[in-house]
């Protein structure tokens, strides 16, 4: 999360700087950056685990429409 706070920072230093045009677009370009990274983290750890999940629900299914 020390990474989300840098990004932050740097985000709210670059909205005192109301003379410079495109700063807003660069706050968001960052903002969908962020999303993304975090998106694509969350996914590596968490896509085993779901995968897991799922495999044990289809083998119930197949276990109960067999029995």
């Amino acid at each position: 999360m020390h990474a989300f706070s840098t990004v932050l920072a740097f985000v709210a230093g670059l909205k005192d700087r109301r003379d410079e045009k495109g700063a807003t677009a660069v706050e968001y370009g960052l903002l969908v950056a962020l999303i993304a990274a975090v998106l694509i983290v969350v996914i590596g750890f968490l896509g085993g685990d779901v995968r897991d999940a799922f495999t044990g629900v289809e083998t119930a299914i197949d276990g109960q429409a067999g029995a």
